[in-house]
């Protein structure tokens, strides 16, 4: 079985390589964009919330990914 956090990453690669074809390709698909860009959002956020888990001696199982809603309103 694999570190969950390493099929987080290896997600996260995966749609920065799309994303960059998206961004690079003529006529890309906006939606689609979007999409990838809100997933890749989520994506990090799980795996923050699993680091700071664990920083703090806490299981990184209880981390689960959130809505792309509530990702997308973060105040910063």
């Amino acid at each position: 079985m694999s570190d969950p956090d390493v099929d987080i990453l290896h997600r996260i690669e995966s749609l920065v390589d799309e994303e960059h074809r998206l961004r690079d390709g003529a006529g890309s698909d906006p939606d689609r964009l979007r999409h990838v860009e809100e997933q890749l959002d989520r994506c990090w956020d799980l795996l923050r919330q699993r680091r700071a888990k664990r920083e703090f001696d806490q299981d990184p199982g209880e981390s689960s990914a959130r809505s792309t809603d509530t990702v997308e309103h973060y105040l910063q």
